[in-house]
């Protein structure tokens, strides 16, 4: 069985959201979400609209996630890739080249994949008045 793990918020789950989740797991057999708690994304920097426990639930709801866990920090990584028997990590292409996670190529593959483009949970904010827009303009990053 190859295992898929992936990282990230996941705030007002979207279309980007699905199409990275369904890429992912078709690179494999069981795919597992790590999701930042609050805790983890206020260190980050970062609020979500949904709290930990229904974004939590909002994935697990997705047909193509088997396994939903808190990311509680950025250093558990290595600890989830072994734990977990995890094959690949995949993450969003803006991550690539990112030593947050090019690291892990030393105990898993790791596979950046093209982000869904024209959508974010920053646009997303941004367009319902959630968030300014960052330097006057809409920005995609860290969907």
């Amino acid at each position: 069985m190859k295992r898929i793990l992936t990282y990230g918020t996941f705030d007002l789950l979207h279309y980007g959201h699905i199409r990275l989740l369904q890429r992912a797991k078709a690179l494999g057999d069981y795919l597992i979400v790590a999701v930042s708690t609050d805790e983890f994304n206020e260190i980050k920097g970062k609020k979500a609209y949904h709290d930990f426990e229904t974004r939590k639930k909002m994935l697990e709801a997705v047909r193509y996630v088997d396994l939903v866990i808190p990311e509680e920090n950025w250093e558990q990584k290595i600890n989830d890739v072994k734990e977990y028997h995890v094959d690949i990590v995949v993450m969003g292409s803006d991550w690539a080249g990112s030593e947050k996670f090019d690291y892990l190529k030393d105990y898993c593959e790791v596979v950046y994949l093209d982000r869904t483009e024209g959508i974010s949970t920053t646009k997303i904010k941004e367009e319902l008045g959630l968030q300014e827009p960052i330097n006057g303009i809409n920005q995609i990053p860290n969907n």
